[in-house]
């Protein structure tokens, strides 16, 4: 069911102003977004309308943007995605682990996007190998698929990579698989220590090379001193890295990951209100707890697009990478290797579920099947029904 208040809503109405405002502090990318979640499910991107074949309802279907930034467009693209990790899953307890930027170094990331969120995932997925791989913690070799996420509940800058990870691993030799303790998978303390080095050991390695990039307040972090002092604070902090108990079950790792994967900066479901002039939609305050920790915000519509806008990932960039027994060179050998340590059966091949071929709802007045009756292109709208005794779309028999 569509939302009452919609992201598109509020671009289609307030979009174009400001376009006009920003003019030049927009970036190509950016403005290809705003136009496909605008123009997502409308005539402007074409369409087709069906009709129930048993009791002749019919309604018109628009096509989709399938912009990854779209809130319209994400949840085909998870199941699809689902469906294909679901035969990844091993028969142990999973883990959620965040990685987290401080804001000195957030603030660098906006200004350098593709290196420091690539950076990011380099740095987080090493740390985890690198831990999990030392005799005096597990030892082994672990799988990870990890989830960039750029947003805070307000729609804040707050660079994250979330991770799931299997308890335990296979061993270096191959010969056995080497499980966690229940409830622990490795020392939060310790992966942040080699997390933040990693991290800034190579953050400085790019601007000595010369690949970061610093405009506005943050111009003066050109110069090598004074991007040692803006680091200098944090050198001496602990960074955060969380993680959770283990997920109760393989459905409980595939709910996790449905939220997850395909998630944008923020729902349709989570707007209340759109006015023109301002829009209020809930969020969550972390440092809250209980009820609480639920909260409405209300920005002018400016702002909101604004924040919105800052998570629109660079052209090509890969949110969703795996790494260890789940890296693609070797994913499908290791995942074999590790259901013959576990003593699981190995998956058939030929008895893999083909993809249905039909995604179309059913029909909403009798339930039938839905077939495609007329195709129409972009900016066009379709024909009437086939003939007079087909009733509208608002009705049904």
């Amino acid at each position: 069911m569509r939302a009452s208040v919609e992201v598109a809503d509020i671009f289609r109405t307030a979009g174009p102003g400001y376009r006009i405002a920003h003019a030049g502090h927009l970036s190509l990318h950016q403005l290809k977004v705003m136009s496909a979640i605008e123009n997502c499910r409308t005539a402007a991107l074409g369409g087709h309308v069906e009709a129930c074949e048993d009791c002749g309802h019919w309604r018109i279907a628009y096509n989709s943007c399938r912009n990854r930034h779209c809130p319209r467009c994400q949840g085909a693209a998870a199941r699809a995605w689902l469906a294909d990790r679901e035969a990844d899953l091993l028969p142990v307890g999973y883990f959620h682990v965040v990685f987290t930027l401080p804001a000195e170094v957030a603030d660098i990331a906006f200004q350098n996007k593709a290196l420091v969120y690539d950076l990011l995932f380099r740095a987080a997925s090493e740390t985890m190998l690198t831990i999990a791989g030392d005799p005096k913690h597990l030892g082994a070799r672990v799988g990870i698929t990890a989830v960039l996420h750029t947003w805070g509940s307000a729609l804040t800058h707050h660079p994250h990579v979330h991770m799931i990870v299997p308890g335990g691993g296979i061993a270096p030799d191959g010969s056995q698989w080497i499980s966690s303790r229940p409830a622990f998978l490795l020392p939060v303390r310790v992966l942040g220590k080699l997390f933040g080095r990693l991290f800034l050991t190579r953050l400085v390695a790019l601007h000595d090379a010369g690949r970061l990039a610093f405009f506005g307040s943050a111009a003066h972090l050109a110069d090598r001193r004074a991007f040692l002092r803006h680091l200098s604070p944090i050198r001496k902090k602990p960074w955060v890295v969380y993680a959770k108990a283990p997920f109760a079950g393989p459905q409980a790792v595939l709910a996790y990951l449905s939220r997850y994967t395909h998630r944008v900066a923020i729902s349709n479901r989570r707007l209340i209100r759109f006015d023109e002039a301002e829009v209020t939609f809930r969020y969550k305050d972390y440092r809250r707890s209980g009820a609480d920790r639920q909260q409405i915000m209300t920005l002018a519509t400016d702002e909101f697009i604004r924040r919105f806008l800052l998570h629109v990932l660079p052209r090509g960039f890969h949110r969703i990478r795996h790494y260890g027994l789940l890296a693609g060179s070797s994913r499908k050998a290791s995942l074999a290797l590790a259901r013959e340590l576990l003593s699981v059966a190995p998956l058939p091949d030929d008895n893999i579920p083909e993809e249905p071929t039909d995604f179309r709802p059913p029909c909403p007045c009798c339930g039938g099947r839905m077939i495609v009756i007329e195709v129409f292109e972009r900016w066009r709208q379709p024909r009437g029904p086939p003939d007079k005794t087909t009733p509208n779309p608002e009705s049904c028999p």
